[in-house]
């Protein structure tokens, strides 16, 4: 299956005049084939057309080369993020400049300290043909710089090339002079002074993007299966390495080396919309952490909050029961019953009003009717175990992925492609032309996205806060939190909860051959990678296993992201996105008033085997489909509550600044 077309039932992301070729076309799904062998011998069709008569803006043939690059290249949210905002923005100042009555973005503008001289030139009078030239030049240059390195760089470039070449443009003309009017030179004048841009924003491009100051204070905790608890770990508030044998990246590239924390310092990246009224500058170890929209300390182990740490962490293990189809429990998966949140909780102490700890989910209310049929939604009942194991599959973006910010590309581009969305800007005044939709729409995504990256891990590298496979498993070591007079009891230990934590008894079987187990904490809980020999065939299930070594529910050679988990990147992305498309199309409804994504029996996880029945997943609003990726990382193991919902409410602020600020270059 293609899990790059997520959301069915709308005409998705065609790769167009690109899959003409045979290296592109083993991108799009077809057969597999050796791109290094063949890349050089092919000799696309000499198509020289507007990319406008082909139905499809040349924006959105650059988009789809940008996001099949992402996914050729290591799993880097950030990284990505950024260039998506770059290439983005630099279509849109390409496409503004042949259009006097918007401005550019870097062209004609001083932003962070750099500045990049106006590109004034003579209108032709058919712009369209010049506009189009000037974007592939602009784009295809910034992918050509940013991708060289890459693990699939050669299938990037032959994608990149062979776009080009159908487009009938000469690759080899790499003129910066464009004041006689040369759109091509004019493109790559807009490319150059964004790299050049991208030396000096802050993230350290130049060095590969490496931290600069950033130390771990804990020692990594070592994963294999003879490997339990976590006897290492020095303080239980702080973000942990993970030392994995075989480390394979979201994108599917293995890793020789323990994975470093992933941009710890990239609140000092210059941002788009965000502003500096919204920044706080945090000073530790001789390192100024810059957060914007900064949501104040998560909870600690020793803190006036150590009970709402030690319930957060504990809902993780909780909510890992959930993953078995064989629990007898039914859900509701339809819009009738899940989304529709009215409101968020203001505070940690209030969480557990907002979070169901044992059944799983949300407070959501669902929707009584259609607003766009005016029918109701029909109901869709599967197994709870099911839906939870899709969800965090689903939503977690690998591997093969092009990451959380390139995932929302692809359902705007999914949106935009549907036949009953009308593209009016906000909803209001002319229906857009396909290439000033996509240009306008990707200028807005990117930027949010970017802010969303600075935001979100500003905050990660300032409270460098524990992930739950290094909390459970330290919590288990010291112990039950509950009750002084049982055994095992510790302060920071794991709060007892029946059915799902308890004491392994000398009648339990985890004690059975293994009699220094008595004592411990156990754990109703998905088993692990332990139990899948071969994820086609195999199910670990759920059962009791001990706390020492709960797994999330992911892949072993994964386990969790490499960066802190304090805010979640996932929820703030996914909100900043939903309430954007909400603003640029003037509805929080996807068309029709539903989005869907099939998913077939035994035909979709990666982790094991799976689902179990067919099922269709679906959203009314944009902020519902924003909503479940944030619950998906709790289901997945990846996050406690405490990351979840401050990175949706630091999304939302995103989102608003970021249109308002957009809004100003369209008048």
């Amino acid at each position: 299956m293609n899990k790059y077309k997520r959301f069915l039932k709308m005409p998705l992301s065609q790769l167009s005049v690109i899959c003409l070729t045979t290296v592109i076309l083993t991108a799009c799904g077809g057969s597999s084939t050796n791109v290094a062998d063949i890349a050089d011998s092919v000799t696309p069709p000499p198509v020289v057309i507007t990319a406008e008569r082909e139905g499809q803006s040349v924006a959105r043939m650059w988009n789809e080369v940008l996001l099949l690059a992402i996914r050729n290249d290591f799993a880097r949210p950030t990284i990505h993020a950024r260039n998506l905002f770059h290439v983005s923005s630099a279509m849109f100042d390409a496409w503004s400049v042949y259009k006097p009555q918007t401005k550019g973005f870097l062209v004609g503008n001083q932003v962070g300290g750099f500045s990049c001289p106006s590109a004034n030139i003579e209108l032709p009078e058919d712009i369209l043909p010049e506009q189009e030239q000037a974007i592939s030049f602009a784009a295809y240059r910034i992918i050509q710089q940013r991708f060289i390195f890459s693990p699939g760089s050669v299938e990037i470039m032959a994608a990149a090339d062979a776009l080009m070449q159908n487009l009938g443009y000469n690759l080899d003309d790499e003129s910066l002079d464009y004041s006689q009017g040369s759109a091509v030179a004019l493109g790559n004048y807009i490319a150059n002074c964004y790299i050049e841009f991208g030396n000096q924003d802050g993230a350290n491009e130049p060095k590969f993007y490496a931290n600069t100051s950033y130390q771990p204070i804990n020692p990594p905790l070592v994963l294999s299966s003879s490997d339990a608890g976590n006897p290492t770990i020095v303080d239980l508030d702080r973000w942990q390495p993970l030392s994995i044998e075989g480390f394979i990246d979201q994108a599917g590239n293995p890793i020789d080396e323990a994975p470093t924390f992933l941009s710890p310092e990239w609140g000092q990246v210059v941002p788009f919309a965000l502003s500096e009224n919204d920044k706080t500058v945090f000073a530790r170890d001789g390192f100024d952490y810059q957060v914007y929209h900064d949501p104040g300390m998560p909870p600690l182990i020793n803190s006036e909050l150590s009970d709402e740490y030690k319930w957060g962490f504990s809902l993780v293990s909780i909510w890992s029961s959930h993953l078995d189809q064989n629990d007898s429990v039914m859900w509701d998966i339809s819009p009738k019953s899940i989304g529709n949140i009215a409101e968020f909780p203001s505070s940690f102490t209030e969480f557990s009003e907002f979070y169901q700890q044992l059944e799983g989910g949300d407070t959501s209310m669902g929707y009584a009717l259609n607003p766009i049929t005016n029918e109701p939604y029909a109901e869709q009942i599967v197994p709870r175990g099911d839906y939870t194991r899709v969800l965090a599959e689903f939503w977690a973006d690998g591997p093969d992925s092009e990451t959380p910010p390139g995932h929302w590309f692809v359902i705007l581009n999914s949106v935009s492609d549907h036949e009953l969305l009308v593209k009016r800007w906000a909803g209001e005044g002319d229906v857009l032309g396909p290439l000033e939709w996509d240009i306008k729409s990707y200028f807005a995504m990117g930027g949010t996205m970017h802010d969303a990256a600075v935001s979100a891990w500003g905050i990660k590298g300032r409270y460098d806060y524990i992930r739950p496979i290094s909390a459970i498993r330290a919590m288990a070591d010291l112990g039950q939190s509950s009750d002084p007079a049982l055994p095992s009891y510790h302060i920071n230990g794991l709060p007892l909860v029946e059915n799902y934590i308890e004491l392994v008894t000398e009648a339990d079987p985890l004690a059975a051959r293994n009699p220094q187990h008595i004592g411990k904490i156990k754990l109703y809980a998905w088993k692990g990678p332990d139990y899948i020999n071969d994820p086609l065939v195999d199910q670990a299930k759920v059962g009791w296993i001990l706390a020492e070594q709960w797994w999330p529910y992911q892949r072993p050679s994964f386990v969790t992201p490499p960066f802190a988990g304090y805010v979640s990147g996932h929820s703030t992305y996914s909100r900043a996105a939903a309430d954007l498309l909400t603003s640029m199309t003037g509805t929080a409804y996807f068309p029709g008033g539903m989005s869907e994504f099939e998913v077939n029996a035994n035909d979709f996880l990666v982790f094991e085997k799976g689902p179990s029945v067919n099922m269709t997943l679906q959203w009314a609003t944009y902020q519902d489909a924003s909503d479940q990726c944030s619950l998906s990382r709790i289901w997945g193991g990846i996050h406690p509550p405490a990351d979840d919902l401050p990175g949706r409410v630091i999304g939302a602020k995103i989102a608003a600044d970021s249109f308002d600020f957009v809004q100003s270059f369209f008048q």
